[in-house]
Parts: C-alpha cells; structure tokens; sequence
C-alpha cells in the first residue's frame, strides 16, 4: 500500500526529471566519449577494455547485443526470442566462434538483478560454455550498467559465470591488410547518453540510485531504441564519428536498428528490391516486399539518411525483436555479414544472412 501510494506522488515529478536528462544524443557528447574509450584501450587500460589481435581470413566472432534478458513477465522483451537465441549460440559455440556480447544483455532497469538471472539460467548458460573456452568477452550498456561495478558483478554474475569473467566498455579487433593495421572497435553505443555515461560519479548514481528508483516507481522512460527519430540520429551521430577514424570499422548496438556498412536495413532490402525488379526475379519480389513491411512498419516508417560514403559503421540490431526474431553480425573467413535468426510455423530456428562483404572490400573504402 505504502509503495503504491509513493508510486503515485513520485511518478510523475520524476519522470519529468528522467526526461529532461535523457534528451536527444548531442553529437560532440558522443564523439568525446567515443574517442576517450579508444584511447584508454590503446594505451592498455584493461580495465576500459581489450585489444584483441586477429588474422583477418582465420577470426570468427559473433556479435550480439540488447538481449534485455527480463523476469519472464509481460514486459520481457527476451521472452520471445529465447528459442532463436539459445538455437544461434549452440551453431557458433559448435562452430568454434568466440563471442562478443555488446550490451543490455541483461534488462535492469526494470528488474532487479537476481530476479533477472534466476529466470534466465538457460540462456545464460548458453553464454558460460563460451568462457569456459576463452571465447567469451561481455560490454555493458546504459541498460545493465550495474555490471560495470565489481561488487555488482561478484555479487550476480561471478555465480553464474565464475572469477574468469571480465566485464568492459569496449573491445579492439585488430587484423591486417595490405602491410597496414585495421581495427574494428566495438562498443554498446549509449555512450555520450547524459543519463548513463559521464563522470565516474554520474554514473555510479544512475547504476545504483536511479535505477532502483525507476524500478521501485515502474517507470518505463522511453529509451532511443523506442523512438524512430533519436534511432536515426543517434547511429548517423555513431556513423560520423567512424568516419573521423583511420582504417577503422566501428560496430555498435543501442538503437535496435541493424546497420550493415552504413545502410539500415530498410535501405539494403530497397537496394535488393531495386535488384530484383530489374532481374524480374518475382519470387525475391515479393519476399523482399513483405520483409519490408515488417521493418517499416518496426521503425515507424523513418529511413537512414543517403549519404553515407564509407562502409564504417554496422549495428547489431538487437536479440528481442517484437516476432521473436534476433539479429547480428558476424565476422568470419574473411569476411563480415549482418544475419538473422528466425522460427516460422514451429520449425526449427534458422540462420539468414541478410547480406555481407569481403572484409578486404569494406577495409579498402575506409578513411586513411
């Protein structure tokens, strides 16, 4: 009775105040946050994060992110897509792939932590098979920003996952081409989001102050993956810092969106229809057509803007679409691919490859 009557007098008051933080990405926020998180990687500062030496026609990673793993109540996002998930990490375990979890892996500001990782013991257990390999590296995000915290970790993950698991902003791959060294840089993307990245001291008050709070009130503020327009503006905002960068590819999550070399998806499936009216191929027609109808449809009919010259930008999309479908991005033999996992009419989960590139092409197009 008591939480109910707080719930009604606070609800609105601090809402108005989660708002008024919480405004559109500003780009020269995000870009000073992007280029002190690379900085600290490359001088070794392995708290911030790793850089992690690869041959480009031998790595394989998968990259997933925005799992939002939830209590299994009407508001999980992750419920739904559990069945492709679990499905995806068996192909790539088996397939020797080391996987990269890219943030909001876990959804914490609406549940708490422990109630978060009893209900998710299956999933998670797909995960814990991957660093008992070494195969296994984790980045928080705004929305499981408590696991930047030790004592938040060896209090809910280090049970699940043991000693061995490390928890960073960012991871550098590094590989080289043509006698040069190309990195591509990954990281969760709220960065520059004034809620849950700024001074240590900010930050640690949105992980463990504001946040109980808005779980205790039940407040839901809408995030950039909920709002077609900050989606937009904050992966162009993500594009223009890639391009600020030499001879490198920067991968990220946050939005929802998935972006393979700087097109979303509703512009890759406009080019591919584009192609296949030309080819007068009336089957991928009309797949193409219905493909698109879900997507605009999903992001509110809003589309990338067309003036993206390099290939340097690439986001995940995210692991709890509304039809139970994920998505991610691979990189593999050579080359990268944005791909989805999905079930249709009880069958089994399927991996698609919605497109992909010879690492060599993408690296060739690049800034420096």
């Amino acid at each position: 009775m008591f939480k109910k009557f707080l719930q009604k007098i606070l609800r609105a008051p601090v809402s108005r105040l989660a708002n008024r933080l919480s405004s559109a990405p500003v780009k020269k926020d995000v870009f000073a946050s992007l280029d002190i998180v690379l900085k600290e990687i490359r001088k070794g500062n392995t708290t911030e994060g790793l850089v992690i030496p690869y041959e480009m026609n031998e790595g394989r990673f998968i990259i997933f992110s925005d799992q939002h793993k939830g209590a299994r109540d009407a508001a999980d996002d992750f419920a739904a897509a559990e069945k492709n998930y679990t499905a995806a990490l068996d192909y790539y375990y088996n397939s020797q792939f080391t996987f990269i979890n890219l943030g909001d892996c876990e959804e914490l500001w609406e549940n708490t932590p422990d109630r978060v990782m009893k209900m998710n013991k299956n999933a998670l257990a797909s995960e814990v098979r991957f660093l008992q390999q070494n195969r296994y590296y984790r980045v928080f995000g705004n929305h499981d920003l408590e696991w930047k915290y030790p004592f938040q970790q060896a209090l809910y993950l280090k049970p699940v996952f043991g000693d061995a698991l490390k928890i960073y902003e960012g991871i550098e791959l590094q590989t080289q081409y043509n006698g040069k060294t190309y990195s591509i840089f990954l990281t969760h993307g709220h960065q520059g989001d004034k809620r849950s990245d700024g001074n240590p001291f900010s930050t640690w008050v949105v992980a463990a102050i504001w946040t109980p709070i808005q779980r205790f009130l039940d407040i839901n503020i809408n995030t950039v993956s909920d709002s077609s327009e900050l989606v937009d503006a904050h992966n162009i905002i993500m594009y223009q810092w890639s391009t600020t960068q030499q001879q490198l590819i920067f991968i990220s999550g946050h939005t929802h969106k998935p972006v393979f070399a700087s097109l979303d998806h509703i512009d890759l499936l406009n080019h591919q229809l584009a192609a296949a009216k030309l080819a007068g191929d009336a089957i991928a027609i009309e797949k193409i057509q219905v493909d698109l109808a879900v997507y605009t449809k999903q992001y509110g009919g809003k589309k990338f803007v067309k003036s993206m010259a390099y290939p340097s930008y690439f986001n995940t999309g995210c692991c709890c679409f509304n039809d139970g479908d994920i998505s991610g991005i691979e990189i593999d033999g050579g080359y990268i691919r944005l791909v989805k996992w999905e079930t249709k009419e009880g069958a089994a989960p399927v991996r698609i490859v919605w497109q992909e590139s010879p690492l060599s092409y993408i690296f060739d197009q690049l800034p420096g």
